[in-house]
């Protein structure tokens, strides 16, 4: 690379892309006082042709394969998403010789292994700090800042839609469904016209199999992670959940026990007085907990141009640097192997909500299917019985998932529960 200039080029010509150019072309004398030298554009390839005007006077293509093999270009920035078209992109682009820089966590997530591979090989950079939690520099914490910690978890919010359709449904005195709240976001421009990536969980799910391998030096594990998302979740489960001082985000869960690693991401209810119950709207933000450093929190915006650009210039300054270190945090061949636990072998507190007939001896007949599971009681709510049907609403012990299934299969076969169990696990950072 002449150290006089890096040049790039850059795939997709989209929200992400357009905040990019402009974050270069505002900050382009900063830059070069950090690093020596700019940065300039000298391509873009998009199939649709760039209409910000941000891009006016740059290079443009429509065949994205042109910047990957152009020898003009150093780095390739690639945001065009997806996992096909990109993985052959960036593979390209290696072979090329050239640096990738990229936000696709979907990429990653499925892929990375593979595409590590190839940039050890090459001799070439891949970096992807922009693929998790937009502005967060979360991938540098754990593969740096963290890099003397022995890391024993990370939760965090990783999704912006989904924290915001929560934060809707969560306000006090709020009757707003989940439909209604995932209208709002979609008219915000804060969910896809189609949301189910968002919703079930798919994204959090890729971003969370990043942020896992990278905290305990373990390979990517993207089909390992249980998912679950919040299209189920119902008002009244939340303000149940409120009576009890909680608040219900959807989190991803990653943490190492004694058998392996846990991998989840689902609704879960954290105490109202835990910092990250106080995230709200489409703000991310992740906790890490370690050995030496305690417990940290990162907070910011997940998503969006500028964030999202922000997190893609830093990892340009940092080729441009010659800043080198393992990709993924930890030594080529250093790689553990450490299995990863099953859903039902994950162990935490639940909040179960039952319907059930009101009449005599109910309550104590509940009470003791949960003790012959051995399933201790935090706190009981018992709402007033409607037309026959009462609401009983109990929060456990830790326990393992596969008991407390055991359990809910005992209590629904049971004449006294009307209608299936609702089930929402709960995270203590305590254990």
């Amino acid at each position: 690379m002449d150290k006089s200039v890096m040049n790039i080029g850059i795939c997709g010509a989209g929200t992400v892309a357009g905040g990019l150019v402009g974050l270069l072309k505002k900050n382009q004398q900063l830059i070069a006082a950090r690093i020596g030298h700019p940065i300039e554009i000298v391509q873009i390839g998009s199939r649709n042709v760039p209409k910000q005007p941000v891009f006016d006077g740059i290079a443009f293509t429509d065949n994205i394969f042109e910047v990957a093999e152009n020898p003009k270009v150093d780095v390739l920035v690639e945001l065009i998403g997806g996992t096909d078209d990109a993985l052959a992109l960036v593979g390209t682009a290696l072979r090329a010789g050239k640096s990738v820089v990229t936000a696709n966590k979907a990429l990653i997530a499925e892929h990375g292994q593979e595409l590590f591979q190839l940039s050890d090989q090459v001799g070439q950079q891949l970096a992807f700090e922009a693929s998790v939690a937009g502005s967060i520099p979360i991938i540098k914490v754990l593969r740096e800042s963290l890099a003397g910690n022995e890391i024993e978890a990370v939760v965090g919010i990783i999704n912006g839609t989904t924290n915001f359709i929560l934060s809707q449904m969560s306000k006090p005195g709020s009757s707003v469904s989940f439909g209604q709240a995932l209208a709002e976001a979609q008219r915000l421009g804060y969910a896809e016209a189609d949301p189910t990536f968002d919703v079930e969980g798919l994204d959090a799910a890729h971003k969370l199999t990043i942020l896992s391998a990278i905290a305990f030096g373990t390979r990517l594990r993207f089909d390992a992670i249980y998912t679950q998302g919040i299209q189920e979740i119902q008002l009244e489960d939340i303000r149940f959940a409120a009576e009890l001082g909680y608040r219900l985000r959807h989190l991803g869960v990653t943490r190492i026990q004694e058998a392996g690693i846990e991998l989840r991401v689902h609704p879960t209810l954290l105490d109202e007085k835990e910092m990250l119950a106080q995230v709200d709207d489409v703000m991310n933000a992740v906790m890490v907990m370690s050995d030496a450093a305690s417990q940290t929190l990162y907070y910011g915006p997940g998503a969006g141009a500028g964030p999202t650009a922000s997190s893609v210039l830093s990892d340009l300054i940092d080729i441009s640097r010659g800043a080198t270190m393992p990709v993924m945090g930890f030594l080529p061949g250093e790689t553990r192997a450490i299995p990863a636990l099953p859903i039902g072998q994950c162990q935490t507190s639940f909040y179960l909500r039952l319907r059930v007939a009101d009449r005599p001896g109910v309550l104590s007949r509940i009470t003791r299917i949960l003790g012959d599971y051995e399933i201790s009681i935090e706190a009981l709510l018992q709402k007033d019985p409607e037309q026959g049907i009462a609401t009983i609403v109990i929060t456990t012990d830790t326990v393992v998932e596969e008991r407390m299934d055991a359990t809910i299969d005992k209590l629904e076969s049971s004449t006294d529960v009307l209608e299936a169990v609702i089930k929402i696990r709960i995270f203590s950072f305590g254990g």
